[in-house]
């Protein structure tokens, strides 16, 4: 059975998880557009320890600001380091994944310089879960938006993963790649050819047209995207689910989500 859940806002993720029937529960470790470090909100093992017992599998998302494909030295390196660090304290809580944009390079770059410096920080990290990739909605130079720019990064990083201890996964974001101009229809199909594997699903309808460019997500009825469609994409992928639908109707979105599998 396909574990459904979202993103939680709250200070208490467990309870709101908990409240909402969900099976996942992402969140925060700390500012998701800011640069310092993580905080865990309490003891590490007894907050595995909670989830572990209300049956809730966690993932982080890492903050939006890492951008690890950056040419620019005041970017990437700070965020090499930041990924590390949310990957020790994601792991030390027991999630199941860690999930990061693939960021961009800007329309000066040679794009395979992204795709080095990504190679590079597969290379030099620690990931003691797994590192979870996800396609972004907008940006022309971006490394993981249309498909042949994933599949350059994912043949360069995936062979890096090989030699550097492996735990490297794909996380699907409906919203995005409907932005992203993707066929929702195939996405999973289309995906799979490139990675060989979708370890999460971040199940979102949008507020926006198809090939839009733009990352804003909506609730289950109320957006652009027919909601069989999205159902259709979870069931074709298999995979866990994060809802990041708005807070107002997130336990609906799971509810009925839940209801179609």
């Amino acid at each position: 059975m396909v574990r459904v859940g979202g993103h939680f806002h709250g200070e208490n993720p467990l309870d709101d998880a908990v409240a909402a029937k969900a099976r996942t529960a992402q969140f925060f470790l700390g500012d998701p557009q800011g640069w310092k470090g993580p905080v865990i909100p309490g003891d590490p093992e007894e907050i595995k320890a909670a989830y572990a017992e209300a049956d809730v599998d966690v993932y982080i998302h890492a903050p939006y600001v890492i951008n690890v494909a950056s040419t620019n030295n005041r970017i990437r390196i700070p965020s090499r380091k930041l990924l590390d660090s949310h990957l020790k304290a994601a792991a030390s809580i027991g999630a199941k994944g860690l999930i990061v944009h693939g960021g961009h390079v800007t329309g000066k770059d040679d794009p395979a310089a992204g795709v080095d410096n990504w190679v590079k920080a597969i290379e030099r990290s620690e990931r003691p879960l797994p590192l979870l990739i996800e396609n972004t909605a907008g940006g022309d130079h971006a490394m993981a938006r249309k498909l042949d720019a994933l599949a350059r990064l994912w043949e360069a990083v995936s062979e890096a993963a090989g030699t550097s201890g492996g735990n490297l996964g794909f996380c699907l974001d409906t919203c995005h790649a409907n932005s992203a101009g993707i066929d929702l229809a195939d996405a999973v199909d289309a995906v799979k050819a490139i990675t060989g594997r979708i370890d999460l699903v971040h199940c979102n309808n949008s507020r926006d047209k198809f090939g839009s460019g733009a990352d804003r997500h909506a609730n289950f009825e109320t957006g652009t995207i027919d909601r069989e469609t999205l159902a259709a994409v979870v069931r074709a992928a298999g995979a866990p689910v994060v809802c990041e639908t708005p807070l107002d109707g997130l336990a609906g979105d799971i509810a009925w989500l839940t209801g179609q599998l």
